[in-house]
C-alpha cells in the first residue's frame, strides 16, 4: 500500500498523481443506466458481476438501479460484499475444501448465498457444510456450454446433477450456470451470435431433461458484456452476469458492434506520466506491468492515435511515435486497460472524477480476495 494517495476529493484533476486508476464518473454513471434500460420491460433480471470491480460502492449503486444482487468468483470477495451490505450473492465458481466451505456456509447466516457445482462430490460437500451451520445454500449445476473451463456436458449429467443437490435439505437447486466467456470477446457479431445460440439450445435441453425430471427449473444464468443482448432475447436465459459493461475495456472496444448494441463508453482509465524519453520515437511512461494488467493485450493511449503502448516491464510502459511527436518529461496521459477486471485488482482505489475535480475515492475493499 503506497505511503500516500495519488489524490483526495476536491482536487483538479491535473493534481492526480502517477500512476492511478480513475473513473469518469459522468460515463460510469451513463453505463449504469444504458444496462438497465436495456433490460427493462423483457423477462430477465441483472445480476452484476463484482469480480469487475471489487468495489461495494459500485455494488451498491447497482443494486440501488435494479440489480438483484451480484456475481463473485471467491468465497472471501463475496465476503467483503456481504459485510458491505450486499444480501444477494453467488459465488460463480465451484468451492473446494473445507474451510471455504465453512466461511460460505457462514456468510448464508447473513445473505442469501448460492454457488456452482459440477460434480457430485462438491454437492455432497456443501450438503454437510450447510447442513452443520444450520442454512441452506442455493446451488446451480454449471454447463459447459462452450468455454472448455468448469462445466458439466449437456444433458443427462446435469439432470443426474440436479436431483442429487434437490435431495439434499440442505441445499436449493437453483437452476442453471451458462455463462460462455470466450463468446464475449469474438470479434464480430456473427461470431457471437453462433456461439450464444449452441449455449441456448445446451441450456434448453438441460432444462427440459430437469423438468421432466420432476424438478422446477427457476433461474438460468450467464451471460457477459459482450453478448448479455443475445441472451436477453433467447426465451431461456432469465437472468445476466455482466459486469465490465461499467468499465469497459481495450479488449472489448475491440469488438466490432452489431447493429443493436449498447454504446457502453470507456469510463476507466489509468493515468501514468512520462518519466524519460530519450529517444525521438521512444517514450516511457510509470505505468508497466504493476498498473495496467496485460493478460489480453496492451493499453492504448486515450485521445492520442500516434502514440502506442508496445511495451510493459514491471514499473515502466514504452511508447512509440512519430519522431515529431510533441512529448515532454512530465506530460499525463490516460490508457485505456486491455483487461478491467486484473486492472482494478493492482489498486487499492479508485480515483473517481467528475468535470475537471477529483469526487470521491472509492476503496477496492475486495482487492486481494482470493481465498
Amino acid at each position: 500500500m503506497s505511503p500516500w494517495k495519488a489524490a483526495q476529493p476536491g482536487d483538479p484533476v491535473t493534481a492526480i498523481d502517477t500512476p492511478a486508476l480513475v473513473l469518469n464518473l459522468d460515463a460510469f454513471e451513463r453505463n449504469l443506466q444504458r444496462m438497465m434500460d436495456a433490460i427493462q420491460g423483457h423477462p430477465v433480471r441483472l445480476r452484476a458481476h463484482a469480480k469487475s470491480h471489487k468495489c461495494p460502492e459500485i455494488a451498491r449503486r447497482q443494486v440501488a438501479l435494479g440489480a438483484v444482487g451480484i456475481c463473485c468468483q471467491k468465497v472471501s470477495e463475496a465476503a467483503v460484499f456481504v459485510e458491505a451490505g450486499i444480501h444477494d450473492v453467488l459465488v460463480t465458481n465451484q468451492v473446494v475444501g473445507a474451510h471455504k466451505l465453512r466461511h460460505l456456509a457462514n456468510l448464508a447466516r447473513r445473505a442469501r448465498m448460492g454457488v456452482l457445482v459440477d460434480d457430485a462430490q462438491q454437492v455432497a460437500d456443501l450438503a454437510q457444510a450447510a447442513r452443520e451451520q444450520g442454512v441452506c445454500i442455493d446451488v446451480y449445476v454449471e454447463i459447459d456450454v462452450g468455454g472448455k473451463r468448469c462445466g458439466v456436458q449437456p444433458g443427462a449429467s446435469v439432470a443426474h446433477l440436479a436431483r442429487q443437490i434437490a435431495n439434499h435439505a440442505s441445499l436449493r437447486f437453483a437452476g442453471l450456470q451458462c455463462y460462455h466467456g470466450p463468446a464475449q470477446h469474438r470479434r464480430t457479431p456473427a461470431e457471437r451470435i453462433e456461439a450464444i445460440a449452441s449455449a441456448t439450445d445446451a441450456a434448453r435441453m438441460s432444462r427440459d431433461l430437469i423438468l421432466a425430471d420432476g424438478l422446477a427449473v427457476e433461474r438460468i444464468t450467464g451471460a457477459g458484456t459482450g453478448s448479455f443482448l443475445l441472451e436477453r432475447d433467447s426465451g431461456v436465459f432469465n437472468e445476466i452476469q455482466a459486469g465490465s459493461y461499467i468499465f469497459m475495456d481495450r479488449d472489448y472496444g475491440d469488438n466490432q458492434p452489431g447493429p443493436n448494441d449498447v454504446p457502453f463508453e470507456h469510463a476507466l482509465f489509468v493515468r501514468t506520466g512520462v518519466l524519460s524519453h530519450t529517444a525521438p520515437t521512444r517514450a516511457v511512461v510509470d505505468a508497466g506491468l504493476k498498473a495496467s494488467a496485460t493478460d489480453s493485450g496492451m493499453p492504448t493511449v486515450w485521445q492520442r492515435p500516434e502514440l502506442k503502448y508496445v511495451k510493459a516491464a514491471d514499473d515502466h510502459g514504452v511508447l512509440e511515435m512519430p519522431a515529431d511527436t510533441s512529448l515532454g518529461l512530465g506530460d499525463v496521459l490516460m490508457l485505456v486497460p486491455g483487461h478491467c477486471d486484473p486492472t482494478v485488482n493492482l489498486y487499492d482505489e479508485l480515483v473517481c472524477v467528475r468535470g475537471e475535480r477529483v469526487e470521491a475515492l472509492w476503496p477496492v475493499a475486495a482487492r486481494g480476495a482470493l481465498l
